[in-house]
C-alpha cells in the first residue's frame, strides 16, 4: 500500500515553503483523500511477509514540456534520455528500504516527467491494525511508504538532485494517487486543466484541497449544463504549466469524495488539458467578418507591392537597362571572347554587313535625311515623341538601330508583336515584364484575384478590388518601368560627375606640375622633404640645412624682371578653360544620360487586347516625354498608328519621320555597292536593270537580291523567286487556304479580287471611288485591313484618304501573274459575278414589292388624279431600274457560262477577258 496523509507530509511542506502566502492544512492534501479502486494498484493480493507490493512516483522537470509539434526542445530531450534514465537508476538503486525494487522507468516526454513503478514489502499490521483496516481504507495504507520516501528523498538530495535536459536540478518527487493514462496523442500541455466527473459533482472547495498541492491555482470555474451523455466539467487554471501536467499525471482516475460532509459517495476524476486558444479560433473569426478581413487583406497586398516588389522591381530595370546583369559585358568574359572565339570568327562576319542600310552613302538619300532627323531629336531635351512610319521592309529597324549605335545610349527594345502574341492577358503582361526587365512578375495572380473577387461578391455584397484589367496591368508594369528609367539617369548623371571630377583633377595635377617645373627652371623652388634630412632654421644656417625660399629669395634670383601680372591672367585663363569645358560636357551629359525608349510595331486592330496595350503604350510615352525621363522613338508599319500617340500627346506635334521605297537609282547603287562590300564581282545588264525597276525599292526585297546574288544566282533568277514566292503567299494572305480559312480573314473574296485585279492595270487606284461602288457600298473596314495586312498601301493628301497602291511595289507584277493564272482567275470572276447577280436580284425583289404596292394604290377607291402621274412616273422609273438590273444578270450569267468553259479547259474568248478587267465599275 501506498502512502497515507502521513505519508505525503513531505510533499506538503515543499509545497507550503513555495506558497507562503496559502496555507493550507497538510491533513487535507495528502494521498489519504483519494479512495475507492484506485488503491488496488498499491495492494497485494497476497497476505504474508513475502508479499509485494506496487507503487508509482512522478517525478518532474526531467525533461521539457512539449508545447507543441514544432517545440524543437523535444528533440533535444529525446537525444539525452537514455542518460538521464540511466543517472535516474543510479540514483534509486541504493535504495533498500523495505525492499524497495524498480519495477520500470517510463518517460513521459510531453509532460517532462517520468514514471517510477516499483515493488516493497508492506509493514506487517498488528492484530488492532488489522481490525481498523476494514473499517477505514486510509488506515489499510502501509506507514513503510513513509520510510521509502524519506530515503528517497535522502538519496536525491545525496546526488545534489534529480537530473534534468538542461542540467538544472530542481526537479521534485511526486506520489500518484490514481491511474495515469499515458496517451501518445496530439495533445500537448498547457496551464488549464478540465477536470471531468464520472459520478456526483465535486465542490470547489474540495477540488482545491486536492489540486493546491501541485502549484498555485489562479481560477477555478465551476460545471455548466451540458446535454446528457457527456460529463460534466471543471476548469482549473494553474499559474504554472508545470502544476498543470504533474497534477494530470498524479490524479487521472483517482477517487475522491464530492464533498466533506459525504465522505462516502465518491467520484472518480478525469483530467484534459485545455488550450489557452482554441483551435482555429482566429481563421474562424477571419472567415466570420468578412467586411474587415477583406479591406485589410487589400491594404496589406498594396502595401506589400509598394514597399517590397516594387523597388526590386525597380532595380531590376536599371540593371537591365545599365547591362549590370549582362554576363556578356563583363571584363573576364570579354577577354576570353578576345582570346578564343574572336581568334577563330576573324574575318568571318561579312555577311552581317550585307544586311545594313549604308546610311552614310549617297547609295540611299531619303535615310540620310531620317537619320539627321532622328540625332537632331535625340541631341535635345525630348519634348514630343518620333514617330517612324513606312511599309515593311523599308528598313526600319536598321536605321534605328544604326543611330543608336553611333550615340551609344542606354536603350529599352519594346516589341508590340511579341507582346500581341500572346494567347492571354498573362501572356501578354509576362512578354512586356521581360522585355522592359520588370521582375519578378507574378502574372498568375490576377486569375487568383477574379477568383477572390468573385467569394467576396457572395460574402460582403461588392467586389474587393484585387482584379484589375489589361490596360491597369499594362500601366502598372509601366510605371514601374519609368521609375527604373529614371534610376537610368541619376546614375549616368553620377558617372558624369564622377568623370568631370578627375578630369578636374587631372586638368589641377597638370598645372600645378607646369608651375613646379617653371619655378625649379628659376630655381626657387623648395622641396620640403629635404627638411627630414637636412633641417631647416638654426641649423640651415650653420651649413647643416636648406632654408626654405621666401618671397625675397624669389624676387633675387630672377636676373629678368617677371610679369607677375601675367603669370596671374594665364593661369586664371586655363581655370576659366576647365570650367568652360566641364559647364560644355556636364549639358552634353545632361541629354545623353537620358535612356531611349524604342517601341516596334506599335499599332492596334479589333483583336481584344491590342487596343488596351496600345493605349497603355501611348499615355505611357507621352508621360516619359513630358517629364524628361527619356526619348522614345515610334514604330510602325500603319502611318493611322500616329492618331494614338496625337491623342496620348494632344498639345505637342509629333516628330514624324516617313521611309518610303527607294528610287529606282537608288536602289540599284545600293545593290552595287553591297555586292562590291561582300567581294563579289557581278555586272548587272540593262535587261536586269529593268527588272530591278520592276522589283521596286523594297529593302528587305533588295537585300533578297543580294543574298542570292552571292549564292550564285542571277538577278533574273532571284526575282522570279521572289514573284513567285509573292504569289503563293498571295493567294494564302487574301484569299485563304479554303472556305473556312476565307471566313476568318476580315474581307470577302470578291472585295480582296476587286481590288487586286484593278491594280494589276493600274499603278494607283482612286480610294473614295473604289470605296462607294461594289462590293464595298461604303465600308471601309476591309479597305483598311487590307492596308493592315499589306495587300495594299492607302495614301492621304490634306489628311484624308486619296489613293490605293500595292502594298509593296513587287505586289503588281504578283497580282499580273495571279491574273495570268486563267483558273485561278476564272474561279475568282464567277465568285465575284456570283455575288454581283445576288445583289442585282434583291435589288429586282424590292422593285417587285414596291411595284406591286403601286398598283395597290392605283387601284384603290382613294386614288385621286393629281397623284395618279407622279405614281406613274415612280413606277417607270422602277421598271428601268429593273430592266437594267435584269440585263447586267444576263450578260453576268453569260460570263459565267464562258467562264465555266474555262474550268473545263476550253479557251475563254478575248471579248470576255477584256470585259472582265472593267465590268465592276459598269
Amino acid at each position: 500500500m501506498l502512502s497515507t496523509r502521513t505519508g505525503l507530509r513531505l510533499y506538503v511542506s515543499a509545497t507550503l515553503r513555495r506558497y507562503p502566502l496559502v496555507p493550507f492544512a497538510r491533513t487535507e492534501t495528502s494521498c489519504a483523500t483519494f479512495t475507492g479502486p484506485s488503491l488496488e494498484q498499491h495492494t497485494s493480493d497476497s497476505s504474508g511477509e513475502n508479499s509485494k507490493a506496487e507503487g508509482c512516483l512522478f517525478l518532474d522537470s526531467v525533461f521539457p514540456i512539449r508545447r507543441g509539434t514544432w517545440d524543437l526542445r523535444h528533440y533535444l530531450g529525446r537525444f539525452q534520455m537514455d542518460i538521464l534514465v540511466e543517472s535516474l537508476e543510479e540514483i534509486f538503486k541504493k535504495v533498500r528500504v523495505h525492499g524497495f525494487e524498480i519495477k520500470s522507468i517510463e518517460p513521459r516526454m510531453k509532460d517532462g516527467g517520468v514514471f517510477i513503478n516499483f515493488r516493497y514489502s508492506p509493514k506487517p499490521l498488528s492484530d488492532s491494525e488489522a481490525s481498523q483496516a476494514s473499517q477505514s481504507a486510509s488506515a489499510a495504507l502501509n506507514s513503510a511508504v513513509t520510510e521509502i520516501e524519506q530515503a528517497l528523498t535522502t538519496s536525491i538530495a545525496a546526488k545534489g538532485g534529480l537530473p534534468s535536459w538542461l542540467g538544472i536540478k530542481n526537479g521534485n518527487l511526486w506520489t500518484v494517487c490514481g491511474k495515469p493514462w499515458r496517451e501518445d496523442m496530439r495533445r500537448y500541455a498547457s496551464a488549464i486543466l478540465r477536470v471531468s466527473f464520472e459520478g456526483p459533482d465535486v465542490t470547489d472547495e474540495q477540488i482545491w484541497k486536492t489540486l493546491r498541492p501541485y502549484g498555485r491555482i489562479l481560477d477555478l470555474r465551476s460545471p455548466t449544463p451540458v446535454p446528457a451523455g457527456i460529463l460534466r466539467s471543471t476548469i482549473v487554471i494553474f499559474e504554472r504549466t508545470a502544476s498543470a501536467t504533474i497534477a494530470h499525471n498524479c490524479i487521472y482516475g483517482a477517487y475522491v469524495p464530492h464533498s466533506e460532509d459525504d465522505p462516502q459517495t465518491l467520484t472518480r476524476l478525469t483530467t484534459a488539458y485545455e488550450q489557452p486558444i482554441k483551435p482555429h479560433l482566429i481563421r474562424n473569426w477571419l472567415a466570420a467578418h468578412p467586411r474587415i478581413v477583406f479591406p485589410v487583406v487589400v491594404f496589406l497586398l498594396g502595401t506589400l507591392t509598394y514597399t517590397v516588389f516594387d523597388p526590386i522591381r525597380a532595380f531590376a530595370v536599371q540593371a537591365g537597362v545599365m547591362g549590370w546583369l549582362d554576363y556578356r559585358s563583363f571584363a573576364l568574359t570579354k577577354w576570353l571572347r578576345r582570346i578564343t572565339l574572336d581568334r577563330l570568327t576573324q574575318g568571318s562576319d561579312a555577311s552581317e554587313v550585307v544586311y545594313s542600310v549604308p546610311t552614310d552613302t549617297n547609295a540611299w538619300k531619303d535615310r540620310r535625311e531620317a537619320e539627321t532627323s532622328i540625332d537632331s531629336y535625340l541631341y535635345d531635351y525630348p519634348s514630343t515623341i518620333t514617330f517612324v512610319h513606312g511599309p515593311a521592309g523599308s528598313g526600319k529597324s536598321q536605321l534605328i538601330r544604326s543611330v543608336l549605335q553611333k550615340s551609344d545610349r542606354r536603350t529599352v527594345l519594346i516589341d508590340c508583336a511579341k507582346i500581341y502574341a500572346g494567347g492571354s492577358d498573362s501572356a501578354m503582361v509576362a512578354s512586356l515584364a521581360e522585355q522592359t526587365g520588370y521582375w519578378p512578375v507574378f502574372t498568375f495572380l490576377n486569375s487568383v484575384n477574379s477568383l477572390i473577387d468573385l467569394a467576396s461578391v457572395g460574402l460582403v455584397g461588392q467586389k474587393a478590388g484585387l482584379s484589375s484589367s489589361l490596360q491597369d496591368q499594362v500601366t502598372q508594369v509601366l510605371d514601374v518601368v519609368a521609375d527604373g528609367l529614371r534610376r537610368v539617369t541619376v546614375s549616368r548623371h553620377a558617372e558624369a560627375d564622377r568623370q568631370i571630377k578627375r578630369a578636374r583633377i587631372h586638368e589641377q595635377k597638370v598645372l600645378e606640375d607646369a608651375e613646379r617645373r617653371e619655378r625649379i627652371r628659376h630655381g626657387v623652388w623648395h622641396d620640403g622633404r629635404i627638411d627630414c634630412v637636412a633641417g631647416n632654421g638654426v641649423i640651415s644656417e650653420l651649413g647643416v640645412g636648406i632654408e626654405p625660399v621666401g618671397e625675397n629669395d624669389e624676387d633675387s634670383a630672377y636676373q629678368e624682371p617677371r610679369d607677375d601680372v601675367g603669370v596671374n591672367v594665364e593661369k586664371l585663363s586655363n581655370l576659366n578653360d576647365i570650367a568652360r569645358r566641364e559647364r560644355e560636357y556636364r549639358s552634353e551629359q545632361d541629354v545623353g544620360a537620358l535612356p531611349v525608349v524604342v517601341i516596334k510595331n506599335f499599332g492596334a486592330d479589333s483583336k481584344p487586347g491590342k487596343v488596351e496595350i496600345a493605349m497603355a503604350l501611348a499615355e505611357w510615352a507621352a508621360d516619359l516625354v513630358s517629364n524628361r525621363i527619356a526619348h522614345v522613338i515610334v514604330v510602325s508599319d500603319n502611318r493611322e498608328s500616329a492618331k494614338l500617340l496625337a491623342k496620348a500627346l494632344p498639345t505637342k506635334p509629333l516628330n514624324t519621320v516617313a521611309l518610303a521605297d527607294a528610287d529606282p537609282a537608288s536602289s540599284l547603287a545600293f545593290i552595287n555597292k553591297k555586292l562590291q562590300e561582300a567581294s563579289v564581282e557581278y555586272n548587272i545588264s540593262p535587261e536586269e536593270t529593268q527588272l530591278i525597276e520592276r522589283l521596286g525599292g523594297r529593302a528587305s526585297d533588295l537585300e533578297t537580291i543580294i543574298h542570292k546574288v552571292r549564292a550564285g544566282q542571277g538577278v533574273a533568277d532571284a526575282i522570279e523567286d521572289i514573284i513567285q514566292r509573292g504569289v503563293a503567299e498571295l493567294r494564302k494572305n487574301a484569299f485563304g487556304d479554303d472556305a473556312e480559312d476565307a471566313k476568318r480573314l476580315l474581307w470577302t473574296r470578291p472585295q480582296a479580287w476587286a481590288v487586286l485585279k484593278l491594280l494589276a492595270q493600274k499603278d494607283e487606284l482612286q480610294y473614295f471611288q473604289v470605296l462607294l461602288d461594289f462590293p464595298f457600298k461604303g465600308d471601309e473596314s476591309p479597305l483598311r485591313a487590307m492596308e493592315r495586312a499589306e495587300l495594299i498601301s492607302i495614301t492621304t493628301k490634306d489628311g484624308r484618304p486619296s489613293t490605293i497602291r500595292p502594298g509593296k511595289p513587287v505586289h503588281r507584277y504578283v497580282f499580273q501573274r495571279l491574273l495570268a493564272d486563267e483558273v485561278f482567275k476564272a474561279t475568282q470572276d464567277i465568285t465575284y459575278n456570283e455575288s454581283l447577280i445576288s445583289g442585282m436580284e434583291s435589288k429586282i425583289k424590292s422593285v417587285e414589292s414596291e411595284l406591286l404596292m403601286l398598283k395597290d394604290i392605283l387601284s384603290g377607291p382613294d386614288r385621286y388624279t393629281a397623284t395618279m402621274s407622279r405614281i406613274i412616273n415612280r413606277a417607270s422609273y422602277l421598271k428601268d431600274k429593273m430592266f437594267e438590273a435584269q440585263q447586267k444578270i444576263a450578260r453576268l450569267e453569260g460570263e459565267n457560262a464562258e467562264l465555266k468553259m474555262v474550268l473545263s479547259g476550253k479557251p475563254e474568248t478575248k471579248e470576255v477577258t477584256s470585259r472582265s478587267w472593267w465590268h465592276p465599275f459598269l
